[in-house]
């Protein structure tokens, strides 16, 4: 094992959204920073955000007060509200940082912001660029800031563990480009490798999308919450390319509907996503279907609106002013992850998260369109501002301040109720990873995926506690240990929907089709005892 240089003030894990502007943000403040990433800079999931950004900017009509209540909506009484206010008063002075760092969003005739609506929004405060492209936008401009200041970048590096010391993160294990085993200290740890859409055969998200921030943090005992609670985007284009191209839901905001088979029309499409996912799914499942339709034939000047969408169908040969555009729910974002309090210090001193490895308690439920680049940036920038401050630990605040058992009758949601569970023991066996993982993918789609039951759940356990045991060692190549990042967080999440026993937000649950208002609490895997490396 081979250990890097000079120790950092932070090191970054992941090359989203929240990870590089958190690296612009500490360069400015004379931190030494790194980021580390499996692929380059430009690979995170945040280049295939289309919707755009949720902001309420100065001169627009509307306020702050209506997006937190459209936030909280969504999230089906499982926000943290302090978090969400935090979000949505924040979140305009973020995207103002974006612009000066050369983001380059879309602008109306008049030459201000142009501003869409999507689904759970009472009205239009979504900023776009290049009418479907947001996440291609926001990445090119924080690649640029990023290697123009960052201290260290570590490309094509696997991170694969934390280092934790004397009950303190102080850096990473990590597989560099030459295939060696490295270790690189930091003061701090900041995980930003979010998403695991890879759990599922259908998704959005980019092949990186393997869990591994999340995986990391449960096997060093780190406590994470609502892994229960996978949102499904409803529009994803029915086709065999993977990642499933989207059809942004900007498209329903100017008037694009979604249709069954008989060409009927039977959700609101501007319900939140959870919503219309889920009234697709029963749809399809009713009529013997494997997609529907949306019909985007009445919107004017397509491709000038929607250019990067536009081309995408052509090289399908799909014609949105002519064709139906078939569409079946695709996995999307994980509304849960790493327990942080307001700034983002997890339940491990020196560990932090931000983005969508982390959860901060601004999604509850159900995410609401377009806060997700938001929550990244602006958490993101609440970490670099703790730890150019001096903070190493978690306060009593947001998801933190619900680490506790409940009280009882009359306990209000901020409580938990805490689950047991060890991280599975992968390896030992001598399967092909790229096969287990398709296995994997088919369990988790069938038993875990849109619709949930006490049986489906068991036999999911069962299959990945079977794919364990016949994985390879993690450390015999990067394919078997995103293999093994998949299982663990595979295993955490099953076992959190199988105790979550009610349907609520992006998790139904058959035999559980209610929302039980006494479950308005998260359930927790606990923080347990993270050895020393």
């Amino acid at each position: 094992m081979t250990q890097t240089d000079a120790p950092l003030d932070l090191l970054i894990i992941g090359s989203g959204v929240a990870g590089l502007s958190a690296a612009v943000r500490a360069a400015d403040r004379g931190l030494a920073v790194g980021v580390l990433t499996k692929g380059e800079l430009e690979q995170s999931t945040t280049r295939w955000a289309q919707g755009g950004i949720a902001a309420v900017l100065g001169g627009d009509p509307d306020s702050t007060d209506l997006h937190l209540a459209d936030t909280l909506a969504a999230g089906v009484d499982l926000c943290d509200e302090a978090a969400c206010r935090i979000l949505v008063d924040e979140g305009p002075a973020r995207v103002l940082e974006l612009i000066s760092l050369g983001a380059v969003f879309d602008r109306d005739e008049g030459g201000g912001l142009s501003l869409a609506r999507e689904g759970g929004h009472s009205t239009a405060r979504v900023v776009h660029a290049g009418g479907a492209a947001t996440g291609v936008e926001i990445e090119r401009a924080l690649v640029a800031a990023v290697r123009a200041t960052a201290a260290v970048l570590l490309e094509r590096w696997f991170a694969t563990d934390l280092v934790v010391e004397d009950g303190s993160c102080v850096g990473v294990t990590a597989v560099d480009v030459s295939g060696r085993v490295r270790t690189v200290r930091a003061a701090h740890v900041l995980l930003a490798a979010g998403g695991a859409g890879q759990l599922f055969e259908v998704t959005t998200n980019p092949v990186e999308a393997t869990g591994d921030g999340v995986a990391m943090a449960l096997r060093a005992g780190v406590a994470v919450t609502d892994l229960e609670f996978v949102q499904f985007h409803p529009t994803a284009l029915h086709h065999r390319r993977m990642p499933r191209p989207l059809l942004s839901e900007a498209l329903r905001g100017h008037g694009a509907v979604i249709r069954d088979h008989d060409g009927e029309r039977f959700v609101d499409e501007l319900s939140p996503r959870d919503v219309v996912s889920r009234a697709m799914t029963r749809r399809m499942l009713d009529a013997g279907v494997d997609h529907l339709w949306l019909d985007a034939t009445g919107l004017a000047a397509f491709p000038a609106r929607f250019p990067t969408i536009a081309s995408a169908l052509a090289e399908l040969d799909l014609d949105p002013g002519s064709d139906w555009l078939p569409i079946a729910p695709a996995a999307h974002y994980l509304c849960g992850g790493v327990v942080t309090d307001l700034v983002g210090a997890t339940t491990l001193d020196g560990l932090w998260a931000a983005g969508e490895v982390a959860c901060v308690g601004v999604h509850g439920a159900n995410r609401l369109a377009s806060n997700s680049l938001l929550d990244g940036m602006v958490f993101g920038a609440r970490v670099v501002d703790a730890v150019d401050a001096g903070g190493r630990g978690p306060s009593a605040t947001g998801v933190m301040s619900h680490l506790r058992e409940p009280d009882g009758a009359g306990d209000d949601q901020v409580s938990c109720t805490r689950l047991a569970f060890e991280a599975p023991l992968v390896g030992g066996g001598d399967g092909d990873p790229a096969v287990l993982r398709r296995e994997l993918q088919r369990a988790m789609s069938r038993g875990a995926g849109m619709l949930r039951s006490t049986d489906s759940l068991s036999t999911v356990v069962d299959i990945v506690a079977d794919l364990a045991a016949r994985a390879p060692d993690p450390s015999t190549g990067s394919d078997a240990a995103e293999l093994a990042n998949l299982l663990t967080v595979a295993a955490a999440l099953t076992a959190l929907a199988a105790q979550r026993r009610e349907s609520r937000g992006a998790h139904t649950r058959e035999d559980f089709p209610d929302t039980d208002v006494a479950l308005s609490r998260r359930i927790l895997v606990p923080p347990g005892q993270a050895s020393d490396s």
